[in-house]
């Protein structure tokens, strides 16, 4: 098996949402194992008062599992799978719709330099904007795809399917 894929849901979402689904699916076809942590009850808090009890949640499975896992997460799923990145170790990093700061919150958005990374952002998104994000990959010299769509990145399924498989095909070919 390649490996184990945590996807992380955003806050105004589920374990069941949309792209969280469509990538799970196309990661255990592919022979990877997943999970979906809920984050439901940490979202209740607000934004800001969620980051910490999701990273911890989060950091609880990464934990479990034997090996570092592949990341995924959606807008704040994406914010909080970054920083994880940074306390205990990962395979990659696949992030959709990455705020770069939480009001509120006194933590900025951050990865690992040393984790192959993905980031994937819309031209229309009304709620994390994109020079946020596009600095900040251009100050770490990350891969950035951006797509003609708006936070929910919804128009875009297929094609970040097809990045996504991809970008699991190489962690494999790399292990």
């Amino acid at each position: 098996m390649p490996g184990h894929v945590i996807l992380s849901h955003g806050s105004d979402s589920g374990p069941d949402a949309t792209k969280v689904s469509v990538l799970a699916e196309l990661a255990q076809s592919m022979g990877w194992s997943t999970e979906r942590p809920d984050f439901r009850e940490d979202d209740k808090l607000g934004h800001a008062a969620s980051v910490a009890p999701r990273i911890a949640r989060l950091h609880e499975r990464m934990a479990a599992c034997s090996a570092p896992p592949v990341l995924v997460g959606s807008s704040m799923g994406a914010f909080v799978s970054g920083l994880a990145s940074l306390e205990l170790p990962v395979a990659g990093l696949f992030l959709l719709a990455t705020p770069a700061l939480i009001p509120g919150n006194d933590l900025a958005f951050d990865v690992r330099l040393d984790v192959p990374t993905l980031l994937v952002h819309g031209w229309g998104d009304e709620v994390c904007p994109l020079d946020e994000v596009y600095e900040f990959a251009g100050r770490r010299q990350l891969p950035l795809l951006i797509l003609d769509d708006d936070h929910r990145l919804g128009a875009h399924i297929d094609a970040i399917s097809r990045h996504f498989g991809l970008f699991l095909e190489q962690l494999a070919a790399s292990a």
